[in-house]
């Protein structure tokens, strides 16, 4: 069956609060390790009032501290706004108290606004830099050479697995250099997703790390009992998503029972063209929608997300997809046995 693991935000909804939000994560993650989940990754975002995951090294310690099996990581660290070193001393750490459980998902883009991004780490030429950057991160997580000054204590030989995250060309072609598994960002920019995903295989050399590519792509998914829930528990991500591109982001809208009476027609084409990889409904209908998404891009891995609301519901909807996934594992299952038999 195709691996599938969970990308959360740490939403906070209108009404609630970034402790709410955090405690909504911890839950969600439990739930997600009961559900069988690979992987549990936070994000980096900064001045955001609908997020709450902006140190995420520090929720992720907290959600593996919580955890017993899952893998907790980034997904992603957004590598320009830091010094390599003190991602590799945090992730060092990390892996030191989790052994075996923590992954590195690294990203190119600010993950804010400009002037936030200025706050953070002064020069926005940074980067630039992402390459060298990359590389010097991985030395430091590596085993040290005899004549290296500069090592980071925890973090060395720790080999925490990195990941290069993307939504372009640019992440594809590095991953695949660089012999790293790639994450595409495909819940929120689609566009490239095809052409990305085919250079990278195409040109991917194996590594230390790897010796095959391996693709993961995000999905949105918002599963319902049935067809309207889905599309109800959708319409709080497409008001957050209009809100953002818009210049008004804010903590997570509650659901609308008509998302185009709070959202005027261009604005909502373009969210919804931005979303457009995504499982949306009742059960059946989540399940065609994942269906046809794997089997359009086959996927080595599968990463889950959805801003919803209500913590019950999304905790349901979450709970759903894994129906939806286990489903179409049988099937394929089955009809591999099919031709087989022939």
């Amino acid at each position: 069956m195709l691996p599938y693991s969970l990308l959360d935000l740490s939403p906070i909804p209108e009404g609630a609060s970034a402790a709410d939000a955090l405690a909504n994560t911890l839950d969600l993650a439990r739930h997600a390790e009961d559900l069988g989940y690979s992987r549990y990754w936070l994000a980096e975002h900064h001045n955001m009032a609908g997020i709450a995951s902006a140190a995420t090294a520090v929720v992720i310690g907290h959600v593996a501290g919580g955890t017993r099996r899952i893998r907790v990581g980034a997904g992603g660290i957004m590598l320009p706004n830091h010094a390599p070193l003190v991602i590799a001393e945090q992730f060092g750490t990390l892996a030191t108290l989790y052994p075996g459980r923590i992954d590195l998902g690294l990203g190119r883009a600010p993950g804010t606004d400009m002037a936030t991004a200025r706050a953070l780490r002064r020069a926005l030429e940074a980067s630039d830099d992402f390459p060298a950057d990359v590389v010097e991160l991985m030395g430091y997580l590596g085993t040290p050479t005899p004549d290296q000054r500069v090592r980071a204590v925890p973090g060395q030989d720790t080999h925490v697995p990195v990941w290069i995250l993307g939504s372009s060309l640019y992440g594809a072609q590095l991953a695949a250099h660089l012999g790293l598994p790639y994450a595409f960002a495909s819940h929120f920019a689609p566009q490239a997703l095809g052409e990305a995903i085919a250079t990278y295989r195409a040109r991917f050399q194996p590594s230390a790390h790897l010796d095959r590519p391996w693709v993961m792509m995000a999905i949105n998914v918002h599963a319902g009992a049935d067809d309207a829930e889905g599309a109800y528990l959708r319409s709080s991500q497409q008001q957050a998503f209009a809100n953002l591109r818009t210049g008004r982001p804010g903590p997570l809208p509650a659901p609308v029972e008509d998302i185009s009476r709070v959202i005027d027609p261009p604005v909502l084409a373009m969210v919804d063209m931005a979303l457009s990889v995504s499982a949306v409904g009742g059960p059946e209908r989540v399940q065609r929608q994942l269906g046809e998404l794997i089997t359009r891009y086959r996927p080595d891995e599968v990463m889950l997300t959805g801003m919803i609301h209500d913590h019950a519901a999304r905790k349901a909807s979450f709970a759903r997809a894994v129906e939806a996934l286990t489903a179409l594992g049988r099937q394929d299952a089955s009809e591999r046995r099919l031709a087989a038999g022939h």
